[in-house]
């Protein structure tokens, strides 16, 4: 059996429960899903409580506005200030202005002064904490299987569709059945707990961003042509977003049901949660820039029935249509940002991103409010949005390119070298060492390092030696007790490694290796992470068929000396033909590994 006969060679097997059982992915995935349940409640929570005081529906959906609108504009600031201060020193402070703020508003009341409330408004939306940027990238360092963090990444963005199902349902029934005062009250303590979860999280306060690789091109600018019109399109989705929680209060209104203002956006967020499962069961065809543009545009049709402005409960089933590919879109788009993003600042063009789908959903409901006395503008506006994205998308599609996804830690080098005797298929570049080393201290901190002054046959033993190290920021500082928690976090990561490498082993047959017992199992790790990164990166990925691989394979099975995958350990994938050319005979089995 070869690694080219299935499409995805990565165990663990990346089910649901194999992902959702690895340490502390359920802890994560819950406290920032719990913490963000403000996003999904209080849009809602603000239109009912200003109605039932008399208020009017373009005042309260204006608040609604003003809220996504200052949380989305303040997300790259945030993004910025946790790259340089870490997690818990920007989130901390965030959640307990955030919190503070949603309650106030229950002191002054709903009758107060306009300015007043539209201030506080304001201050709780800038303190938004910013928990997706901040778990998008934790991944990474939770899970190192490529094939775990794509289904992960696909649970991420999928689930986020409970926000708009658990968050409108449960301020509509907490302000029908108590007061709106309840459902914002409830609103700042679940956000306020979901924080805290996340922030006491391990991943979470060790967690710090990898130094920029000041030789490869490009690194310190962000924005590009390309970029803009990609958050623009999503601009046009998120438009759509915040236009359809002021058609369903519209709806709510015009056949006197309540409870429609939360039971339309909740049938939505059930389509996107599914669409998410779906999504995240198989890898699908296409580049990534024609999956983006193909679910954009069943997006766009899947919002056409609702024009004809049905009955509620029509409208309820037709909600679930749209819903199915918003996740879709989303994740299409994030993967597209870490194409075109410089690898040391895809944390803050996700920010970016998430900016502009605030944008374009404040935009969405601040208009939808302006036009709620017109039933048949209202229920046209999500279509508009959703037109708007694809026609932007369509218009940069030549500047978004193939779409082939490079991944995070493979970016073009400035100057590559060619070797003659490197596995290089027609049409590919050839590959050179690499000089940008990732190497994870031995405080737990990952930090990049150029080594491109030294020669590249002495780069392996010099990052093995600042890995035996601390990082510079923690050499700087004063040991605490937290250090026995980061042992303890990187002991079970390490214990989860090996299970997978042993699991790999066995799968694919591959011959054991040889060398002192202690090394064995650290060989074994080494060859199973650079293996499987590298069929990610050159056939997954890549351009390579399975045919380059099968060769490429046999070639990893000729190498059994443990020492030599431990030495190769730090490599990225596309490195691996090079240096499987460039192993000795003293690296290579005596038995014959061809099977």
């Amino acid at each position: 059996m070869t690694l080219a006969a299935t499409p995805t060679a990565a165990p663990p097997p990346a089910t649901y429960a194999a992902v959702l059982g690895s340490r502390h992915v359920a802890r994560l995935l819950a406290g920032t899903l719990t913490g963000r349940l403000p996003n999904g409640m209080v849009p809602v929570s603000l239109v009912l409580w200003i109605t039932a005081a008399g208020g009017s529906l373009a005042f309260a959906g204006m608040l609604a506005a003003l809220y996504g609108l200052a949380s989305g504009l303040s997300q790259p600031v945030k993004g910025r200030l946790m790259d340089r201060y870490g997690q818990t020193r920007v989130s901390a402070p965030a959640v307990l202005v955030n919190s503070g703020c949603l309650l106030a508003l229950t002191w002054i009341g709903a009758s107060g002064h306009p300015a007043a409330v539209t201030a506080v408004v304001g201050v709780a939306g800038v303190f938004t904490p910013p928990l997706e940027a901040g778990l998008r990238a934790l991944w990474p360092s939770v899970l190192t299987d490529p094939g775990q963090r794509r289904v992960v990444q696909a649970l991420d963005t999928g689930s986020q569709g409970l926000l708009y199902i658990a968050g409108p349902l449960l301020a509509s029934w907490l302000a029908t059945t108590y007061e709106p005062d309840a459902a914002l009250a409830v609103t700042a303590v679940l956000g306020l707990a979901g924080t805290v979860v996340v922030l006491t999280a391990a991943p979470s306060r060790t967690w710090r961003p990898a130094a920029p690789d000041s030789g490869a091109a490009g690194s310190g600018r962000l924005m590009n042509t390309a970029l803009v019109l990609l958050f623009l399109a999503l601009a046009g989705t998120g438009f759509t977003l915040g236009a359809m929680n002021v058609w369903a209060a519209g709806m709510a209104t015009t056949h006197h049901q309540p409870l429609l203002s939360g039971v339309l956006p909740a049938a939505f967020s059930t389509g996107s949660f599914l669409g998410g499962l779906i999504y995240a069961r198989r890898a699908w065809p296409g580049t990534t820039t024609t999956q983006l543009l193909a679910t954009s545009a069943l997006f766009l049709l899947g919002w056409l029935p609702l024009l004809a402005q049905p009955g509620p409960r029509t409208a309820i089933g037709l909600a679930l249509l749209p819903g199915l590919f918003l996740t879709l879109v989303i994740t299409c788009g994030f993967h597209t940002v870490d194409t075109l993003a410089p690898a040391s600042r895809t944390t803050e063009a996700y920010a970016w991103l998430i900016l502009a789908v605030g944008v374009g959903q404040a935009a969405g409901t601040a208009l939808a409010g302006t036009l709620a006395d017109h039933p048949q503008t209202l229920a046209a506006l999500p279509a508009a949005g959703a037109a708007t994205a694809l026609l932007v998308l369509l218009l940069a599609r030549p500047k978004l390119g193939p779409g082939r996804r490079p991944g995070r830690h493979r970016r073009p080098r400035p100057t590559p070298r060619s070797h003659s005797n490197s596995h290089t298929p027609e049409g590919d570049t050839p590959m050179a060492v690499r000089t940008a080393w990732k190497i994870v201290h031995s405080c737990g901190h990952e930090v990049t390092h150029d080594l491109s002054d030294r020669p590249a046959d002495r780069r392996a033993s010099f990052a093995r030696w600042l890995a035996g190290r601390d990082c510079t920021d923690c050499w700087k500082a004063a040991r605490d007790g937290d250090r026995a928690a980061k042992q303890e976090w990187l002991a079970a990561r390490r214990a989860e490694e090996q299970a997978a490498a042993k699991a790999w082993t066995e799968q694919f047959d591959m011959p054991p290796l040889e060398g002192p017992e202690r090394a064995l199992e650290w060989g074994e790790r080494s060859r199973y992470q650079l293996a499987t990164a590298a069929y990610t990166a050159l056939v997954t990925e890549g351009t390579w068929d399975e045919a380059d691989w099968a060769v490429l394979e046999e070639k990893v099975r000729t190498v059994t000396r443990a020492g030599w995958w431990i030495d190769q350990r730090e490599a990225e994938g596309t490195d691996l033909p090079e240096l499987l050319d460039a192993a000795g005979e003293a690296d290579r089995g005596t038995e014959n590994p061809f099977r």
